[in-house]
């Protein structure tokens, strides 16, 4: 009896072991129980006649929900953000990528109310990483070397997610993000589509001294050895065959963008038509890096592409020259 004993316990041991092995996220906890209770509530609310509410484009935030979590990736703890509705369904993922580098850019509640919440109130479920080594995750930064693992996993971790419909999964970067989503692209065949928003195409291109100093050679693992090929790795315009032809990409730039200069989709764009990717380029005159000035129509064309690939599961466009 004695021994049945051991043997079960052992058995279970085992078993509980396999099961924590086979689940990447580690924790997923309501980042906002009471939104009274953030910083930003006095910014998103109106008093009127005495009554405190939401302003009137941000209602949609009572049918949100935000989680952080944290999940592995490499075996390192990653922290990052989660944003559902809050009504039960099935929904079609998007994983966001974050510009900037450690705090800069770094995910805040902000970020998940407006920029994952604007997403997640059209029917998506929006999951964000803060990369390794930035907000509370182990490991090291490498901007844009093995933390694009910590994007890809999510795929994964997605699957942990109830009303996910991991069947239907985009992905949107901004700025250093779009860098992350090109990468990303050529690691994995489970993103449906993609957006990528003021991106970094060619990393060899630099217009910025302080980008070199203060961030490429602070965070890219031995870049004073191998500045070229580093810097290359990063470079979507020098791997474009590299890019899959079944996950149609949408380029949206400002071209009056000082931090990445609009060639850098433009040139990307010229590479995508030589190798048959599918794409769709938006230069809008005048926007700034993060294309402030068009808000609203930038968050249509966001919303109006996944919706058509992840919802709609439209036909891929027939990228062979044709017509009359």
């Amino acid at each position: 009896m004695k021994n049945q004993v051991i043997v079960f316990l052992i058995s279970m041991l085992i078993f509980s072991t396999g099961l924590a092995q086979d689940s990447n996220l580690l924790i997923k906890k309501k980042l906002i129980s009471n939104f009274s209770n953030t910083p930003i509530y006095s910014r998103l609310t109106e008093n009127i006649g005495g009554t405190v509410q939401w302003k009137e484009q941000l209602k949609y935030i009572d049918s949100i929900e935000v989680y952080s979590i944290t999940y592995l990736s490499d075996g390192l703890k990653v922290k990052g953000l989660l944003v559902k509705p809050k009504k039960q369904g099935n929904y079609p993922c998007v994983i966001y990528n974050r510009g900037g580098n450690r705090d800069f850019g770094a995910l805040k509640i902000a970020h998940g109310i407006l920029t994952l919440g604007q997403i997640a109130k059209e029917g998506y479920v929006v999951i964000a990483s803060q990369y390794r080594g930035n907000g509370g995750s182990e490991g090291q930064e490498e901007f844009g070397g093995k933390d694009v693992n910590d994007v890809v996993i999510l795929t994964e971790v997605l699957k942990e997610i109830d009303g996910a419909d991991t069947n239907n999964i985009g992905m949107y970067g901004w700025s250093r993000g779009g860098m992350m989503t090109y990468i990303a692209l050529t690691k994995t065949n489970k993103i449906k589509a993609a957006v990528v928003g003021g991106g970094i195409s060619d990393l060899t291109v630099i217009d910025r001294a302080k980008m070199e100093t203060g961030v490429y050679a602070q965070l890219i693992p031995n870049y004073k050895e191998n500045k070229i090929v580093e810097l290359e790795k990063r470079s979507a315009i020098k791997w474009v065959d590299q890019f899959p032809k079944n996950t149609p990409i949408l380029l949206l730039h400002g071209n009056a963008d000082w931090r990445v200069k609009s060639t850098n989709s433009l040139k990307l764009a010229l590479e995508f038509e030589k190798y048959r990717i599918p794409y769709r380029l938006t230069i809008f005159d005048g926007g700034d890096h993060g294309i402030t000035e068009y808000k609203e129509e930038v968050h249509e064309d966001v919303i109006s592409w996944f919706d058509r690939f992840l919802k709609a599961d439209a036909v891929l466009p027939n990228m062979e020259y044709h017509g009359k």
